[in-house]
C-alpha cells in the first residue's frame, strides 16, 4: 500500500507543478448555469411527460385604408389556460406603440450626433418631421358584450380579469383596434409598414405586428413580457388563424396561410395559371405577368376586396397588399408535403427576383427540411421590399434589387442569402418557437447555421461564414464584447450580427465537422428539431439534447463558446526532435546531441528549428524493481526494435486566448508528403494552459502547423507554427493556405 501512496502523491505534486495558474474549471459541467431538470424540461433535453404550453386561437377582421394609411381591424381572441396556474389577468403585445411619439425610448439603437450627417439620419435622431403612430384600442369586451379593463404600459397591455381563468379552463374576448401604418423610409430597422413609389403613385404595405397578439406564458418565466425595444423580436403562442382582409378591389394580397376564396379574388386566368403551377416542379409560373401589373398600376380603384386565409397551428400571422405586385408560383415536393414557393415582387426587383427569388424558396425549402423535418404548411411566400429581411409563418419580406436593372454579383449574392435566410425561419422560430426577444442566437444563430448549409450545398460559388469570418469579432476588445448568452435588446447593434448570428453558426459548425462528426451531429440537430417544433426550448434544452444525442461531454465547448468572450489562439510553442538509441550510442550521435544543446536556446531547452538535428534518448532496460508487483515482463526488445531510428517529436501547446478546442496538427516532412493529426479537446483537462504530446514519425519533419484548415477560429496564425514564420512571405503562405480550406 505504501508505494501506491507515495505514486499517488508524486503524481499530485506533479500536477500541481503544472498548473502553475490559477485553475478556471474550463471542463466543469455548466449545471450551474443552466436551470435545472424537471418534469416539465428533462436532463435529457427533451420536453417532460408534464410539460404544457399556452395556445391562442384568432378570428380576425382586418380594413387597410390606402388614402388614410391607416388600418383598423376586430379580433376575438380565444385563450388556453394549459399550465397549472389560475390566472388572474393576461398580457398581450401593442408592438406598434414602440414607434408612439412620448413612449419610453429604452435607449436609442443609435443616437450620436457627428458632423456631416444626412436628413434621414437626423429624422432617426430627432423625429423632425412628427408622424401619427400606435394602437387606439376603441374596446375589450367579453363575450357577453360587457367591458373589460386593461392598463396599458407602453408596448404591452394588460388585460384585467374579474375572475381568475382557471388552469384547464379557457376564455374568449373580443378587440376592436385601429393605427396609422408608418413609412418605413421613416425608421432604422424598418420591420413593416408602408413603401411609396413616387413615380407611380402606389405604394406597397408590409403588414406585420399589426394585431394585440398575446404574449407566452410559461414554465420557466411567467409572462414573458419584456418591452419591445425593435431589436429584440417576439415569444409568441401557437394557434389557429381565420383572417379576412379587406383591401382595395386592385390590390394583391400575399399572407400567411391558405386562400380560401380564390374564386373570389382571382381572375380566371390566374386561377388557370394557378393549378398549372400546382403541377411545375421545375420552374415557376407566372400568375401576374409584368404587363399586367404595369397596367394594374396607372388606375386605382374605389371599391374594395376581401381575401380570406386560414392557418393552422402557427405563432404569428402577417400580410403584404399592393397594386404593383408581380407574382409567380411553383410546386416543392418533399417526402410528405407539396409546398406551393411563391414570389411577389414590384416591377422594380425586375430582373433578379424573378430569376432568383422562387428559386431560392426551393432550395430552401429541401435543405431545411432534410436537416430537420418536412415543411409543413401549404405555402411559403418571399415578398420582395427595398431593403432588411424579416420573417414570419409562410411569409417573408426580403430586400435586395437591381439598381437601373443593374445588379453586383455581391447584392446578387446577399439578396439570396436574406430569402434563403427569411424562409428558414419557418423551422427557427416560427416552429420551434424559441424565445427571440431574451435568447436571439437560439432563432437567428441556429437558422443561419442552416442558412450557411444551404448556400454551401446549393451555390457553392458564393461566399460563406466559415471559422475565419469571426476572428475579428473574437480578438476585438474584450471591455465591449459580451457573451452570446446576452438578450437581444442589451447588446451592442455594432456587435449584434457577429454575436447572434455568427458566432453561434460557426460554434455549430465546428461541432459538426470537427468535434462530434457530420452524421452524429446531424442526427442530434434533427432530434432537437422534432422534440421542440410546435413547442418553446431554451437554450438548456439544446445544449442537452446535443450531448444526449451525441454522447458527447460538451459542457467545455458551451462554457467557453457561448457563456465567455475568450477567444481561440493556441501557440506552437516548441517542438523538439528526438531519436531512440540503444545503449551504445555511437561517437557521431554523442555529437549531434551536444550540438543541439549548443545552438538551441540559453538552457539547451528550445532549438529554433530542426537544423541541428535530433536530440537523443538512451533507451535503457528497464529495472526490475520498475515492474512493481507485476510478474509479467514487456517485450523490451520489440520496444526497441519498432523505435529505434524513429523521429519522436514532443510538441508543446499554449492556451493564450483562454478558449480551450480540439488540436489538429499538420506535419510537412522534408520528402514533401503531408499528414495529420487530431487530439481532441480534453487533453486540455488537467492543464487548461499548455499541454505536451509526443509522437512518433517514420519520416523526419521540415515544418509543423497548428490548425492547417483553419476549424477553430484561431485569432492568431502567427504563433501556428514550428519553426516559426521568420519572414512575410513564409507567413503569407501560411496563411492564404488557411484561407482557402
Amino acid at each position: 500500500m505504501k508505494q501506491y501512496i507515495t505514486f499517488f502523491c508524486a503524481f499530485f505534486i506533479l500536477q500541481l507543478g503544472a498548473q502553475n495558474q490559477p485553475w478556471q474549471g474550463k471542463f466543469e459541467p455548466i449545471d450551474n448555469l443552466m436551470a435545472p431538470p424537471n418534469s416539465y424540461r428533462t436532463a435529457s433535453g427533451a420536453p417532460g411527460k408534464a410539460y404544457w404550453q399556452q395556445r391562442a386561437d384568432y378570428k380576425i377582421k382586418v380594413t387597410l385604408d390606402e388614402k388614410n394609411n391607416t388600418i383598423s381591424g376586430e379580433e376575438i381572441i380565444t385563450y388556453y389556460n394549459n399550465s397549472p396556474d389560475n390566472l388572474s389577468y393576461l398580457w398581450l403585445q401593442l408592438e406598434q406603440n414602440v414607434n408612439k411619439k412620448g413612449n419610453e425610448d429604452f435607449g436609442s439603437i443609435n443616437n450620436n450626433l457627428k458632423d456631416g450627417m444626412n436628413a434621414r439620419q437626423m429624422q432617426f435622431l430627432t423625429r423632425a418631421i412628427d408622424f401619427p403612430a400606435g394602437y387606439t384600442i376603441k374596446y375589450i369586451k367579453d363575450t357577453n358584450g360587457e367591458p373589460i379593463r386593461s392598463l396599458v404600459n407602453n408596448t404591452m397591455m394588460k388585460v384585467l380579469l374579474e375572475e381568475p381563468l382557471k388552469s384547464g379552463a379557457s376564455m374568449s374576448f373580443s378587440i376592436a383596434w385601429s393605427y396609422p401604418i408608418t413609412d418605413r423610409s421613416m425608421f432604422l430597422l424598418s420591420r413593416e409598414g408602408y413603401e411609396y413609389f413616387p413615380e407611380d403613385n402606389n405604394t406597397v404595405y408590409l403588414i406585420a405586428h399589426w394585431f394585440p397578439r398575446m404574449a407566452v406564458y410559461n414554465d420557466t418565466e411567467g409572462w414573458q413580457n419584456q418591452q419591445f425595444q425593435k431589436l429584440g423580436e417576439f415569444a409568441l403562442e401557437f394557434g389557429d388563424y381565420e383572417v379576412e382582409i379587406t383591401v382595395p378591389e386592385d390590390h394583391v394580397v400575399a399572407s400567411t396561410g391558405k386562400l380560401l376564396n380564390t374564386e373570389k379574388v382571382l381572375s380566371k386566368t390566374q386561377r388557370d395559371r394557378m393549378e398549372n403551377a400546382r403541377k411545375s416542379f421545375d420552374k415557376p409560373v407566372m400568375i401576374i405577368t409584368k404587363e399586367e401589373a404595369e397596367a394594374n398600376e396607372k388606375t386605382k380603384s374605389s371599391k374594395q376586396k376581401t381575401w380570406k386565409y386560414s392557418a393552422t397551428n402557427v405563432r404569428d400571422f402577417a400580410f403584404a397588399s399592393s397594386r404593383k405586385f408581380m407574382w409567380d408560383a411553383q410546386a416543392v415536393k418533399l417526402p410528405t408535403n407539396t409546398v406551393m414557393a411563391m414570389s411577389y415582387y414590384p416591377k422594380e426587383g425586375l430582373s433578379v427576383w424573378q430569376e432568383e427569388s422562387t428559386k431560392a424558396i426551393m432550395h430552401a425549402l429541401e435543405v431545411y427540411s432534410e436537416a430537420t423535418f418536412d415543411y409543413p404548411y401549404p405555402v411559403a411566400i418571399s415578398v420582395n421590399t427595398s431593403n432588411i429581411g424579416m420573417e414570419f409563418p409562410m411569409i417573408s419580406f426580403n430586400g435586395g434589387r437591381p439598381k437601373n436593372g443593374k445588379i453586383s454579383d455581391n447584392a446578387k449574392q446577399g439578396m439570396i442569402g436574406t430569402i434563403i435566410h427569411e424562409v428558414g425561419h419557418n423551422w427557427f422560430p416560427m416552429i420551434v418557437s424559441s424565445d427571440e426577444r431574451k435568447w436571439m442566437w437560439m432563432d437567428e444563430g441556429l437558422n443561419t447555421f442552416l442558412h450557411q448549409r444551404t448556400v454551401r450545398e446549393r451555390y457553392p460559388d458564393f461566399n460563406h461564414v466559415t471559422p475565419k469570418s469571426i476572428t475579428p469579432f473574437m480578438s476585438g476588445d474584450k471591455n465591449i464584447l459580451r457573451p452570446i448568452m446576452t438578450t437581444s435588446d442589451n447588446e451592442l447593434l455594432s456587435q449584434f450580427g457577429a454575436n447572434f448570428y455568427m458566432k453561434p453558426t460557426v460554434g455549430l459548425q465546428m461541432l459538426r465537422n470537427s468535434v462530434i462528426g457530420k452524421e452524429l451531429f446531424d442526427a442530434a440537430f434533427k432530434e432537437y428539431a422534432n422534440r421542440w417544433k410546435y413547442k418553446h426550448p431554451n437554450p438548456s434544452d439544446l445544449f442537452r439534447t446535443i450531448e444526449d444525442a451525441t454522447a458527447t461531454d460538451l459542457d467545455w465547448f458551451y462554457r467557453g463558446w457561448f457563456f465567455t468572450t475568450d477567444n481561440v489562439d493556441m501557440e506552437l510553442s516548441n517542438v523538439k526532435w528526438f531519436k531512440v538509441f540503444e545503449e551504445n550510442l555511437n561517437i557521431e550521435d554523442q555529437k549531434r546531441s551536444q550540438q543541439v544543446n549548443i545552438e538551441g536556446d540559453s538552457n539547451g531547452e528550445n532549438p529554433k528549428n530542426f537544423s541541428n538535428g535530433p536530440e537523443t534518448i538512451t533507451m535503457n532496460t528497464t529495472p526490475e524493481n520498475a515492474y512493481g508487483g507485476f510478474l509479467s515482463r514487456i517485450d523490451e526488445v520489440e520496444v526497441k526494435k519498432q523505435l529505434s531510428g524513429k523521429n519522436l517529436y514532443e510538441v508543446t501547446i499554449k492556451n493564450k486566448g483562454g478558449l480551450v478546442m480540439p488540436v489538429t496538427i499538420e506535419w510537412i516532412f522534408t520528402d514533401g508528403t503531408s499528414e495529420i493529426d487530431k487530439l481532441p479537446a480534453e487533453i486540455w483537462r488537467r492543464n487548461e494552459y499548455e499541454v505536451k504530446q509526443v509522437f512518433v514519425k517514420s519520416k523526419e519533419v521540415k515544418k509543423v502547423n497548428l490548425d492547417p484548415n483553419f476549424e477553430f477560429a484561431d485569432t492568431n496564425m502567427k504563433n501556428n507554427s514550428f519553426p516559426k514564420a521568420e519572414t512575410p512571405s513564409e507567413f503569407d503562405e501560411f496563411k492564404n493556405k488557411q484561407g482557402s480550406n
